[in-house]
C-alpha cells in the first residue's frame, strides 16, 4: 500500500483563499451599495435638482429629504435677515456634517443637521433635533463671527463648528452656492423636484404650518394681506393656476411684499417661497406651485418650471401652492 502523500495541499489552500477573497469583495461591494443608497435615498425615492442660473451647466442632484432640510436652513436665514453668503455657509456646513439629514447620532453626543452637542451648550437633544431650531442656533453663532461674509467659507464655518477637519467644508461650497442662490430666490426657476403625485394630501393646514415654522408668523401678513397664519385657519379662497378640477379649498396663497425685510425685493422673495414649496413638495404632497407666470407640476421625472399662459410674468404679488386631492 502506498504511503500517504506528504505534499502540501497548496492548490486547496489557494482555492480557499481565492474564495475568501471573492466573498470579501462581494461583501465590500454590498456595503458600498448600501452606503450609496443611504446617501442618495435609494432608487424610487423622489429626487430634486438645482441648476445654475448663469447657464454654465452646473447642477446638483439631491433627495427630497435633503431638499426639505436645505429649504428650512435657507428660510430660517431669510427670517433672520441673513445674507445669501450666510445661507451658503450654513448649507455647506450641513452637507459636511450630516449630508443634510437630521440624524440622531454622531461623534460623542453630536446630533442633527449641524451635529451640535447638548454638552457644549447648543440646546437639549429635542431642540437640536428640530431643524428650525438647529439652523437658528447656527446663524446665531455665525452672526457673532467678525466679517464672516469676507472670510473663506472653511474659516467661517470652522469658527462656528470647531471641527477636527475644518478643510472638509470646502468641497461642498459649489453645491451649497447653487442651493443658496435658488432657495434665497436670487436664481429664479432653478430648483425642481419630482414630487409625489399621489392622493395622500397633507392639506392646506399642513402647508401653512410648515411655512410659519420656517419663515415665521409674518409670512402671511407681511404684504398686509388679511390671511390667518394659524394652522386652524381656513385656506384663502383663491383659484389654482391652470389646475383642472382643483378648487380653492386646496390652494394656499402666500402674499409677496413689494419690498422684503429679508432683502432682494419682491421677485426674489417670491421665488424663495416658490422654491421652498417645491423643495417640500414630497413631504407635503403638493400638486402644483405657481409664481410670476411660471408653474411647477408634480408627477414626472422632468417636473420643470414651465410657462403659465394664464398668468403674466409681471404678476409677482403672490405664490400659489396647490395641495393634492
Amino acid at each position: 500500500m502506498p504511503e500517504p502523500s506528504t505534499t502540501p495541499a497548496t492548490p486547496v489552500r489557494r482555492g480557499r483563499f481565492l474564495r475568501f477573497g471573492s466573498a470579501l469583495v462581494v461583501l465590500l461591494g454590498v456595503a458600498a451599495y448600501l452606503t450609496v443608497q443611504y446617501l442618495t435615498g435609494g432608487t424610487g425615492v423622489p429626487k430634486c435638482t438645482v441648476v445654475s442660473g448663469r447657464g454654465d451647466g452646473a447642477s446638483y442632484e439631491f433627495t427630497a429629504e435633503q431638499a426639505v432640510n436645505a429649504a428650512t436652513i435657507s428660510a430660517v436665514g431669510a427670517n433672520r435677515r441673513m445674507p445669501e453668503r450666510a445661507v451658503t455657509i450654513a448649507l455647506a456646513t450641513a452637507l459636511q456634517e450630516s449630508a443634510l439629514r437630521n440624524i440622531s447620532h454622531g461623534d460623542r453626543d453630536s446630533l442633527g443637521l449641524f451635529q451640535q452637542r447638548p454638552s457644549q451648550g447648543w440646546g437639549t437633544e429635542k431642540e437640536i433635533m428640530d431643524p428650525t431650531y438647529a439652523a437658528g442656533e447656527f446663524y446665531e453663532h455665525l452672526g457673532k463671527v467678525p466679517d464672516y461674509t469676507r472670510l473663506p467659507l472653511t474659516v467661517a464655518a470652522q469658527r462656528v463648528q470647531r471641527s477636527g477637519y475644518p478643510e472638509a467644508y470646502a468641497k461642498h461650497e459649489p453645491d451649497a452656492t447653487l442651493l443658496a442662490a435658488a432657495l434665497t430666490g436670487r436664481a429664479a426657476a432653478t430648483l425642481t423636484c419630482e414630487g409625489r403625485p399621489d392622493t395622500r394630501a397633507g392639506g392646506p393646514e399642513a402647508v401653512r404650518t410648515a411655512l410659519v415654522r420656517d419663515f415665521g408668523r409674518g409670512v402671511f401678513q407681511e404684504a398686509g394681506a388679511e390671511v390667518a397664519a394659524t394652522p386652524s385657519a381656513a385656506s384663502p379662497a383663491s383659484p389654482s393656476t391652470g389646475a383642472s378640477g382643483s378648487g380653492s379649498a386646496r390652494t394656499v396663497t402666500v402674499p409677496v411684499p413689494k419690498t422684503s425685510a429679508a432683502g432682494g425685493g419682491e421677485r426674489q422673495r417670491g421665488w424663495a417661497l416658490a422654491h421652498w414649496a417645491v423643495a417640500n413638495s414630497s413631504a407635503l404632497h403638493l400638486e402644483r406651485v405657481s409664481y410670476a407666470g411660471r408653474v411647477w407640476t408634480a408627477g414626472n421625472t422632468r417636473s420643470e418650471w414651465r410657462d403659465d399662459d394664464s398668468v403674466s410674468r409681471n404678476s409677482t404679488g403672490e405664490v400659489r401652492i396647490v395641495t393634492g386631492q
